[in-house]
């Protein structure tokens, strides 16, 4: 199984922590202080975030940054 890119993967890690909080996309934007389309398609993997925007997540989820990276094995799960 081919492996997701590493902005896919990340985009499916930050919407599992998202909604593990019961949070839409606009909550995590208002607290994040981030556009909602934005966080859209970081979760979509179309947006590449910066090392800033990933720490401003991690603050914001109350998780360390390794935490929005998914583990290796986690990577090539089914859409």
């Amino acid at each position: 199984m081919p492996l997701l890119s590493p902005r896919l993967a990340f985009g499916r890690r930050l919407r599992a922590l998202r909604t593990d909080r019961g949070w839409s996309q606009e909550e995590l934007a208002h607290r994040a202080d981030l556009d909602r389309t934005y966080v859209s398609g970081i979760e979509r993997g179309v947006r590449n975030p910066t090392l800033d925007v990933i720490t401003r997540f991690a603050n914001t989820l109350n998780v360390e940054v390794a935490d929005l990276f998914p583990r290796a094995d986690d990577e090539g799960a089914a859409e």
